[in-house]
């Protein structure tokens, strides 16, 4: 376990900030990057740029910045990279993307164009609605995963950087459950070197990274890291892994309003959920398989934050269905609808309709530099495996076996916060209170 206080190694040098798939999420995060270090927008959603964290007591009113209270890496540290299947460099990806108007690009568009993808790890057979031609080849996945530990150790020399994190930023994959080939590291290692078919893409990456010491963070429901194998390996070459799915849109909205309802004892019987989007992600979610490994990740939410278990007479009949559907015209400005069938004292029943005109990648960038940021703290404090506390960033956050994740998004946050408390030798708040009021 790290000792609360424990000395955390300083900053030093770039950071390289490497993303499995450069669409519009890492575009978008890269271009706001860019744009925060020239003070022409501000980092906004972004925890570890704007937020504040208390210490001590109320009345001492010590309440930092987050980036003046632990030792993060600035922005001007950061070095950006990728893999992705089109050649599309990031200017030229942002603007094919749509997610980001020309005019708040073009002052962006040298820092842009320098990034260029690597030829990423792709097979049609996880993301199915997808295909480009800037792909590697190769007779194994072992081998890949070799080619993609090349790129890592060029990409590192190139840029000069004293440290790496790898956040993906890629596509859904087709759902798929653990196997064997997952149990172990000599089992994955195995399945590598034959070509296993339960070893996706994603998973690809992930080994890469943490084989080579360098903190994951899984932006999509994929089974990436969520596996015994990379949670070994995590705890061998002590390195923060973490996931998974970014909390945006829908999700986001049913974090915050569930505890609401429960925290008031007030009954839910449905919610419906549909979207429509016309992104990258919207084609890619068109294909069954992949949906149903978003539809998992979505739909654990309520479950865990109503504990239908324990309030049976509340959430016990609880219907959940969630949509998703593709429609190029909303490109990414997705649209998310909820229909909450609740009811209150006596049973009567009443309604809550959401209509969420929402920017998914807008939602999701600034927790690309979270999470970066973040996962860099959490290796340079010692820690490594599974870091829960960040849970505040996922849909589907992942957790050691035999506990249940916690998704309430105002416990995760304390969590959050008092991780850091921890890791700085402070004491962590409870909201008690009681010594304001009694001697």
């Amino acid at each position: 376990m790290i000792e609360k206080g424990a000395k955390i190694a300083p900053p030093s040098g770039k950071l390289g900030v490497l993303m499995p798939g450069l669409g519009a999420v890492a575009t978008t995060f890269i271009a706001g990057a860019f744009s925060a270090r020239k003070n022409l927008t501000e980092p906004i959603g972004s925890l570890s740029q704007m937020g504040t964290i208390r210490i001590g007591k109320r009345t001492e009113k010590k309440i930092p910045l987050i980036k003046e209270f632990v030792e993060l890496a600035g922005l001007s540290d950061l070095v950006f990279g990728g893999w992705d299947i089109f050649e599309d460099n990031a200017y030229e990806a942002a603007l094919k993307a749509g997610v980001l108007q020309r005019e708040h690009l073009e002052p962006l568009r040298e820092e842009l164009n320098a990034v260029r993808p690597m030829p990423a790890v792709f097979d049609r057979r996880y993301v199915k609605n997808l295909d480009g031609p800037n792909v590697k080849k190769a007779t194994s996945k072992w081998d890949l995963a070799q080619m993609v530990m090349d790129d890592i150790r060029r990409f590192k020399e190139e840029n000069h950087c004293q440290g790496l994190v790898m956040i993906w930023c890629g596509s859904t994959e087709i759902y798929m459950g653990e196997g064997d080939v997952h149990q172990s590291i000599e089992a994955l290692e195995e399945g590598l070197r034959r070509n296993d078919e339960r070893i996706p893409s994603s998973m690809i990456y992930a080994y890469a990274a943490v084989k080579m010491g360098i903190p994951y963070a899984n932006g999509a429901p994929n089974l990436s890291g969520d596996i015994p194998a990379m949670v070994d390996l995590a705890k061998e070459n002590r390195t923060p892994i973490a996931g998974k799915d970014f909390k945006t849109g829908q999700t986001l909205m049913k974090t915050i309003l569930a505890p609401g309802l429960k925290a008031r004892l007030l009954g839910v019987e449905g919610w419906f959920s549909t979207n429509i989007l016309g992104n990258r992600d919207g084609e890619v979610l068109d294909d069954p398989e992949s949906f149903k490994t978003k539809e998992t990740s979505k739909l654990s939410v309520l479950e865990q934050i109503l504990q239908p278990d324990l309030y049976p007479n509340l959430y016990g009949r609880l219907y959940h269905k969630v949509r998703i559907n593709y429609y190029p015209p909303r490109g990414d400005n997705k649209e998310g609808w909820d229909n909450i069938d609740i009811f209150g004292w006596m049973g009567y029943p009443m309604q809550i309709k959401i209509d969420f005109l929402c920017r998914d990648s807008i939602l999701a960038a600034p927790i690309v530099l979270d999470l970066a940021l973040f996962m860099d703290l959490a290796k340079r404090s010692g820690m490594y495996g599974i870091q829960e506390w960040l849970s505040f960033f996922f849909k589907s956050p992942q957790h050691a076996r035999g506990l249940y994740p916690e998704h309430d998004l105002f416990i995760q946050k304390t969590k959050l916060k008092n991780t850091l408390r921890y890791l700085k030798g402070e004491e962590q708040i409870t909201h008690l209170g009681l010594d304001y009021y009694y001697d």
